[in-house]
């Protein structure tokens, strides 16, 4: 992996990782100078994170039931890797980082790209029930295009919306990230 710039000024730049797993990426962000805190509702995904990254803090918690005294208003980003398309509740995830974000706070989501033309791409080369299965336990239930998230993101004030694409072809992408900003009184 590409290292990550450097924090621009001599405060450390904090950022909370929402469903972070085994907790490398979040150990990669903290090697790179960030002040990193994970979250994880799986047990054996923090005590993973926790044996391999000591030098890590992690906090085991579901996204329907965080800490939020522990960590209210505290951090200038809030990322979330690949989780909101496993949530029943998405919008809880987006209400959760107002919590944790300072006034003008980043919230960064990836997730995987459905847009119409995939979608239609998917049908017309009958791949929609392999790529829309129901068979894989714990897999996507929701699917978001960029103007799902976006409606979401500007329903709980979140403004500045910017997308990037990841996979080979434009319109079939594979996964999508999402900056926004939160506005919020100091």
């Amino acid at each position: 992996m590409k290292p990550l710039p450097p924090p621009q000024n001599q405060q450390k730049i904090r950022i909370l990782d929402l469903g972070c797993g085994n907790g490398s990426f979040t150990n990669f962000i903290a090697k790179n100078g960030y002040e990193v805190v994970g979250v994880e509702e799986s047990e054996t995904g923090i005590k993973l994170a926790s044996e391999n990254f000591p030098d890590c803090q992690f906090i085991q918690g579901s996204i329907y039931n965080l800490p939020y005294t522990k960590l209210q208003d505290k951090f200038d980003i809030v990322l979330s890797l690949e989780v909101i398309e496993h949530l029943f509740y998405p919008k809880e995830l987006v209400r959760a980082a107002k919590k944790f974000l300072k006034p003008n706070g980043r919230l960064i989501i990836t997730t995987p790209y459905h847009g119409y033309f995939k979608n239609l791409m998917l049908a017309v080369t009958g791949k929609m029930d392999k790529h829309f299965t129901v068979l894989w336990d714990g897999g996507h239930i929701k699917f978001f295009s960029v103007k799902t998230l976006t409606t979401l993101l500007e329903s709980e004030n979140y403004t500045d919306i910017n997308f990037k694409f990841a996979g080979r072809y434009p319109y079939l992408w594979k996964a999508m990230l999402c900056s926004s900003t939160l506005v919020k009184p100091e």
